[in-house]
Order: C-alpha cells, then structure tokens, then sequence
C-alpha cells in the first residue's frame, strides 16, 4: 500500500469516527424528546381506550395527492413570510422577497465568477457560491439575535416599572404606557407599537399576542399570559410579576456566570476552527504554489472539498456543544 492510499484510508476513516460523533450529538436528543412526545400519546390513547372502548386516532397522517407540487409551493411562500417575520423581529426595513433576490443573485453571480476563473470541482464551487448566497440571511439573523439578547437584558426593569404602576393603583393601559414612555429602546419601541395599536381601537388581548409574536422571548410570553389573566379573571398579578421579573433576573445571571466559566473552552473551540484558515493564509503568503494546487488539481480539489465539510461539520458540533440553554 503506497502512503498516499494510506493517508487517504486514515483520512477516511477518521471521518467517519468525526462524522459519527457529530451525528449522535445532533440527533439524539431530537430522537430522545420524539420517543418521550410518542409515549406521552401512547399512553394518551391507552387511557381513552380503557374509558371508551374504542382507540381513536391522535396522529393525523398526510397522505400526498396528484397536486401535490402546489402544496409545496404554499409552503415555500410561507418560508418566505417566516423570513419576513424575521426581518421584522431584527427591526430592519427589507421585504423577503428582496432578500431572496439578493442572495440568489448573490450565489449565482459567485458560481459564475469561479467558473469563469476555473474555480475547481463542481461541489466546491456550489459551496462557496451557497454560503455567499446565505451571507444577508446572516446577517439578519445577527442582528435580529443582538435585538432580542438587549430587549430580555431590560425586559426586568420594565416589568417592575409596570409593576410599581399597577401597585399605585392604576390599570393596565396606564401601566404599559408607562413602559413605552419611560423605557429605551428596544423595548420603547416595541410597547410603542402596542399602545398604537391600542389607540386605534384594536383590543387588549390581539395587541399582546402581536407584541409577542414581534419579539419571541420565553419571558415575554409569561408577562403577556399574566395580562391577559389579570383581564379575565380580575386576579392580582402583582406578585406574580414581581416574582416573574426576579426569576429572569437570576436566569440572566446564570447565564452570564456560564458563560464566564465557559470563555476558556469557547475560546480554544474558536481558535481550534480558525486554526485551517490561518495555516492556508500563512502558505498562501510564504509558499502560494502549495496553496494553489487545492484548486488547480482535481486530487487537491478534492481535498479542499473534504477540508470545507470537515471544517463545517465540525464547527456545527462544536457549537451544539457549547450552545447551553439555561
């Protein structure tokens, strides 16, 4: 066996092992809750079986008919108004359609210009030419991620501000245009809109579930449940929120004790993937030769293909690995 078909087997097989164990850290989770979600209904229609003697259906299964097509179709324009959600909830002033023009233009424009230029194999050309195409979509989704992290950091003062305001004795409306008024933004901004839509005439209950829908936080969703209780069964909400708004506090601050204890081994997970791209750069500098073979060569564009999905299949696991919800 000659070394190349040594190192190439090695390569192989080490992938494989990589490969592996990125998908047992990716999928069995989502198995795990699927197989809990099954149980749960199994034994959901064990119990209505025993009362009623029958065993209704809880699973709908979708059969496919002759138009199908056109299904799929509905569905992609809906990918389409999640993506206009998304836009929205990043506060910024672009339609989806747009940004779908944008990045498919964007990846065929990158297609063609490494064609032109004789960019390699057909695979790695569709993966620069893929991720220049979902470069606005990322940037949508950093913002839009930086606007939520700064609206749940000041969601604690607002929800004591709108507590002292209901232990003064006012109401609720008084109480979030307290918020809108004597808050920064986000959240100004965002209770703004409520009370907009509270003065020409929408209701109480419609306007929350469309602030929660703008911005979706877990805590969020607790405080717009607890006004919409206080409505409907005229309880005192005080102390639940002054609990709610201590018990984002602290989950808050766990999260920021995480991640400080955490900042080493995030910091060698961030190094450890830009390591093959500071390594390329100083060879492209010191000896370009060496470089320009993994594209000029169809064995060293193969190479540099594998390289790529190694280096995105692994930064994936590493941040499913540090991604910690608390």
């Amino acid at each position: 066996m000659s070394a190349f078909s040594f190192f190439l087997l090695s390569g192989v097989l080490i992938s494989a092992v990589l490969y592996g164990a990125g998908y047992y850290l990716w999928s069995v989770p989502e198995q795990h809750a699927a197989s809990h979600l099954h149980g749960r209904l199994r034994g959901l229609r064990a119990s209505m079986r025993s009362r009623s003697g029958a065993s209704p259906e809880l699973l709908r299964r979708e059969h496919r008919g002759s138009f199908a097509f056109l299904g799929d179709l509905v569905t992609w324009v809906g990918v389409l108004r999640r993506l206009q959600e998304t836009i929205n909830q990043a506060d910024l002033r672009y339609r989806a359609a747009d940004v779908f023009g944008i990045s498919l233009a964007i990846g065929l424009g990158v297609f063609l210009l490494l064609t032109l230029i004789g960019g390699g194999l057909l695979l790695l050309r569709l993966l620069f030419s893929v991720a220049a195409g979902l470069g606005p979509l990322a940037y949508i989704l950093r913002v839009r991620s930086k606007r939520m992290h700064k609206f749940e950091g000041m969601l604690p003062d607002a929800i004591d501000l709108f507590t002292r305001t209901m232990r003064a004795g006012h109401n609720i409306h008084s109480g979030l245009e307290t918020i809108a008024n004597e808050t920064a933004d986000p959240v100004r901004k965002e209770f703004k809109k409520l009370m907009e839509e509270l003065a020409l005439g929408s209701q109480v209950e419609p306007a929350l579930h469309g602030l929660g829908k703008r911005v979706p936080l877990i805590d969020l969703k607790f405080f717009i449940t607890s006004l919409i209780l206080q409505r409907q069964t005229g309880a005192n909400m005080v102390t639940v929120l002054e609990n709610l708004s201590m018990l984002v506090r602290e989950r808050l601050n766990m999260a920021a004790k995480m991640k400080a204890h955490t900042a080493q081994q995030r910091f060698s997970a961030g190094l450890l993937c830009c390591l093959p791209l500071v390594v390329g750069l100083g060879f492209w500098i010191l000896k370009p030769e060496y470089v320009r073979l993994l594209w000029t060569d169809p064995t060293g564009a193969k190479f540099f293909t594998y390289a790529i999905i190694s280096e995105i299949v692994g930064i994936l696991v590493i941040r499913k690995i540090a991604n910690i919800k608390v």
